[in-house]
């Protein structure tokens, strides 16, 4: 038998560990548009529907997104190396940059769908039903799913919980400080509850009515929806990918939190990078005069251990300076009272 500590059963505890860290709501949304894809597949091939064509795609699409970003998050959970020495929190932009691409391919053969519907509108084959009947376990799955990320947002934000209809205005307001997997199950989910509804309304009114032009229109917004959320989630992951600083309410925090500290006098300069769902803290801190270098040191590694235990902070680099009797750091206070 293998020993507790022997390589191998180091590794995969280590793997699994990161798994557990992985993000919850991209894995259990691969899972629900994965069941989606196939039941609107299955149904777009025996009715003709061209909207439930679109939506299978972009349910296909979330599905394959989801897997993508599952496994870059679990790959950016890695600890900083000798070789990455600030940890692999950039991983996640690069995987939902791919994800960003699945999208965008899905959208234009969407687009195309619909437009090809429009020149030529298909009359219903039958299976009402069954469309309508897939199309409402759509809205249940993605809205249940919706809902999840939207309380992830808040989780992540450290923002005050919300439930019911402000649900939703409350994770809008807050999905910039959420983490790159959580904003795009956030922002798919809006555009796939959306998206199944105007299908919904689509192969009802086919069904009703002989207007069969509006299978091609929505399949075709369909589509542009899709587009719009390969841009949003593409802008904010290329921005991750530069680097991006931190949004003003956490620089905000971590000073106070600096200068909560009795030997603290002032903060020169402070500099806070956002990589995935962590921050890097750089600061030159000012302190009280008269303190000898060992006690100043000491002080030094005291703000960096409280900084730290914050979980969303990766690492806290302080320098130290005595203070030179200017006030150099001015506290926004009117937009913290605003947040």
């Amino acid at each position: 038998m293998a020993e507790a500590n022997s390589p191998e059963i180091q590794e995969k505890e280590t793997l699994g560990s990161l798994i557990k860290k992985g993000n919850t709501s991209s894995a259990v949304a691969m899972g629900g548009n994965a069941i989606l894809a196939a039941a609107k597949g299955a149904a777009a091939f025996f009715t003709g529907s061209g909207a439930m064509f679109a939506s299978a795609m972009h349910s296909l699409a979330d599905a394959v997104n989801q897997g993508f970003v599952f496994v870059g998050s679990v790959l950016s959970e890695r600890k900083p190396s000798r070789r990455f020495p600030v940890g692999f929190g950039r991983v996640i932009n690069i995987f939902c940059m791919v994800a960003v691409i699945v999208v965008t391919i899905m959208a234009y053969e969407t687009i195309h769908e619909g437009i090809h519907l429009l020149r030529h509108p298909a009359e219903a084959s039958g299976g009402v039903w069954l469309n309508v009947g897939v199309l409402l376990l759509n809205i249940l799955i993605d809205g249940a799913i919706l809902i999840k990320a939207s309380k992830e947002i808040l989780k992540e934000a450290r923002a005050p919980k919300a439930s019911g209809p402000a649900l939703l205005p409350a994770a809008f307001k807050n999905v910039g400080r959420a983490a790159p997997p959580t904003r795009l199950v956030f922002y798919e989910d809006i555009v796939a509850v959306l998206g199944a509804f105007f299908a919904l309304v689509a192969v009802a009114v086919v069904a009703l009515t002989d207007f069969t032009l509006i299978d091609g229109i929505a399949t075709t917004l369909i589509g542009f929806l899709m587009i719009a959320v390969a841009f949003r989630v593409g802008y904010d992951n290329m921005i991750g990918l530069i680097g991006v600083s931190a949004p003003q309410d956490v620089e905000d925090k971590v000073s106070a939190a600096i200068l909560a500290d009795a030997d603290v006098r002032d903060i020169e300069s402070m500099r806070i990078i956002q990589e995935g769902r962590y921050y890097h803290v750089d600061a030159v801190v000012e302190l009280r005069t008269g303190l000898t270098l060992g006690v100043a040191d000491d002080i030094k590694l005291r703000i960096q251990q409280h900084l730290t235990t914050n979980p969303d902070i990766a690492d806290a680099a302080i320098s130290i300076v005595e203070d030179d009797g200017k006030t150099s750091w001015h506290r926004r206070e009117a937009e913290i009272e605003k947040n």
